[in-house]
């Protein structure tokens, strides 16, 4: 017996020179795998499109801080409108930034179905807005502003390094939950070729989507999900949760996740359907067709095909016996149950 921690790094015995040894004796083998490196235009896609994600998060951040300034200032807009940088909003932090501080004819610059809420808009413009705040906002929004226009500039260089795959792009958007930036970075970080990843399961595992692994003694343990591309596997999860309200397989397989994990865990669904999302990519660019659905009902009809397996497979076994089997649907009737005597 030792210590496993102890024989993995032995103390003193860990060298840049050793590990160069080791790497060489692992390739000589043959027990290395080669990393995927992408050709120009791959890369030039890549490139721009996670800086585009950076940009946007960044955005959100400013909105997010946005958000806190007006809350210090007891403003709460947002509560009212779905969108605090809509339209409406829009008009009534720059007439807030303007120096207007009466709740009424804030309330009025509402535009659209807003104006059905307009007591609650009252309420909720009825702060302790000031001049600092004012000022703190109009950075902000000035930051949004600029971030908006950058991001628009990135989406027109993304398209242009994203035309060579224009065919294989609109085949990804056939999938339910994946639209054209999603399906871009799928393509900028995968290249498109599936000649890499033998399987779907390895593009999952691949993107950190594959379940983790902890067995010992024939038991399984929780275990999380590996690392991976964590570019990839954003984008993915991100898809899953907007297939949750549509009426589709993807959609019918976080419903029914999210009943079996239970309330509060619907982020587990969300990680399992993107598994099913990236096997679904997989099958699209692979065999170069478009997603075919399945129907919102696919898992309905495949417990009804496993039930009737189960069933037959029980009738065919009593016959061996030499049992005559009547089967009767259930709610149909048939003979009273047997009285315990």
């Amino acid at each position: 017996m030792c210590n496993a921690a102890h024989m993995r790094n032995v103390p003193g015995r860990k060298t840049d020179v050793r590990d160069c040894q080791w790497i060489a004796e692992l390739h000589e083998h043959g027990l290395l795998r080669a990393s995927f490196i992408p050709a120009g235009e791959v890369a030039a896609l890549r490139q721009r499109a996670r800086y585009r994600k950076k940009l946007i998060e960044q955005r959100i951040s400013e909105g997010q801080r946005l958000t806190k300034v007006l809350e210090d200032a007891g403003i709460k807009i947002d509560s009212v409108a779905s969108d605090l940088l809509g339209v409406s909003g829009r008009a009534m932090m720059e007439a807030l930034i303007a120096g207007e501080r009466n709740p009424g004819r804030l309330a009025e610059l509402a535009k659209g179905v807003l104006r059905r809420k307009i007591e609650g808009l009252q309420m909720a413009c009825d702060g302790r807005f000031t001049a600092s705040h004012g000022q703190m906002c109009r950075l902000h929004l000035d930051a949004y502003d600029h971030l908006t226009a950058k991001i628009a500039e990135l989406d027109v260089l993304v398209a242009e390094a994203a035309a060579p795959f224009q065919a294989l792009i609109a085949r990804l958007i056939t999938i339910p939950g994946i639209g054209q930036r999603t399906a871009e970075v799928i393509v900028a970080e995968t290249g498109g070729d599936m000649a890499r990843f033998a399987t779907p399961a390895r593009l999952a595992a691949w993107a950190g989507l594959a379940p983790g692994d902890n067995e010992s003694a024939g038991k399984r343990k929780r275990a999380a999900a590996r690392p991976g591309n964590r570019h990839l596997r954003t984008a993915l999860v991100e898809s899953a949760w907007s297939t949750a309200r549509t009426r589709s397989r993807p959609g019918a397989r976080f419903r029914r996740l999210a009943r079996r994990f239970g309330r509060g865990n619907e982020k587990k669904a969300a990680v399992a359907v993107a598994h099913t999302l990236a096997r679904i990519a997989w099958t699209v660019m692979n065999n170069d067709q478009d997603y075919a659905e399945a129907g919102e009902d696919y898992y309905e009809r495949l417990d009804q095909r496993n039930r009737d397996r189960v069933v037959r497979h029980h009738q065919q076994a009593l016959a061996r016996l030499g049992y005559q089997v009547t089967l009767i649907p259930p709610g149909d009737g048939g003979p009273p149950p047997a009285q315990a005597a």
